[in-house]
């Protein structure tokens, strides 16, 4: 895995955006007044739409607890730490250790960006300590099951008798590259580079602008072009790599995992954890291997912490 060491975009492809100008905010005005323009820093920062959406919604239950005219200046770490009680105990509607952690996360970010912003002199949020909701590690496969899977495919795209390079085309597409199942979905043939037929490269597209830091370039194992004319003389794809339904690819894996007497089925998601996991262990600078993953930072937080601790499990 460390021997395929996998490129990004230059960064003159996809410049960073510019830092958005100091908004037009004081201490004074109030928690609803602030709503538009974190709203406008985090579309700028190309946080996630489901990240925005969740950090909006815990933020008016912020000020429906506090008020809409609370002023900025008044919501203390006093305030907050009671607000985090009003979640778990007075609010009457179950909030779990998960929910709680991101709404936690989400004062973090909103009064952090205050504090940073010079609007507020200090960050009443960062006192606040994360109760550490705990869900259970994705599944990975070791380095064993890995070399038990790779011989599986290899014999199917070796067969003397009805030989298919589907399997070992997707399973080592997605062990290379990490990339997530409607990623592989949408991979279009022109979007693979064989300038260097020993060195291929996929370019994982991203046609909206906020979504542009997922876009990236991957570099794809070396005996994938070879495999990939195998895959082209029986399949015959016109655009896409795989012009067949996600279901039939989920299909293809499962029965890998049981050729290969895997102990849990194979998914897309156990494959990306899996490449992420050797990328991380084979000691890749953390702000590249965000980028390889195409997640935004506050992703990779959560991500790395699980990283970490699948890093730490025996092999």
């Amino acid at each position: 895995m460390s021997g395929h060491q996998l490129e990004l975009f230059p960064t003159a492809e996809y410049p960073a955006p510019e830092p958005p100008p100091r908004p037009a905010l004081s201490a004074s005005d109030s928690l609803e007044a602030a709503i538009a323009p974190f709203t406008e820093y985090m579309q700028q920062k190309e946080f996630a739409e489901n990240t925005i959406k969740s950090f909006l919604g815990d933020l008016r239950l912020l000020i429906s607890f506090a008020g809409p005219k609370t002023p900025l200046a008044d919501c203390s770490a006093h305030k907050l730490r009671a607000f985090t009680e009003y979640l778990q105990h007075g609010r009457g509607v179950p909030c779990s250790a998960k929910s709680l952690d991101r709404r936690i996360t989400t004062l973090k970010v909103f009064f952090g960006w205050l504090a940073e912003s010079g609007i507020l002199e200090t960050d009443p949020a960062a006192a606040l300590v994360h109760r550490g909701a705990t869900s259970p590690l994705p599944r990975i496969l070791s380095d064993a099951q890995v070399e038990a899977l790779l011989a599986v495919t290899r014999s199917m795209r070796d067969a003397e008798e009805a030989p298919d390079a589907r399997p070992h085309l997707l399973v080592t597409l997605l062990l290379s590259t990490g990339i997530k199942k409607a990623e592989c979905m949408r991979i279009g043939l022109d979007h693979i580079d064989y300038g260097n037929p020993e060195r291929p490269i996929l370019y994982v597209h991203y046609e909206r602008p906020r979504q542009r830091f997922k876009a990236r370039r991957l570099a794809l194992p070396s005996d994938w072009s070879p495999t990939m004319q195998l895959y082209l003389q029986r399949y015959q794809p016109r655009e896409r790599l795989f012009e067949c339904t996600p279901r039939n690819l989920e299909y293809v894996l499962h029965n890998l995992s049981v050729v290969a007497g895997l102990p849990e089925p194979l998914t897309f998601e156990m494959l990306r954890w899996t490449s992420a996991t050797r990328c991380y262990r084979a000691g890749m600078d953390p702000e590249r291997l965000r980028k390889r993953l195409g997640l935004s930072r506050i992703s990779w937080r959560e991500t790395s912490a699980t990283l970490q601790a699948l890093a730490d499990e025996p092999l």
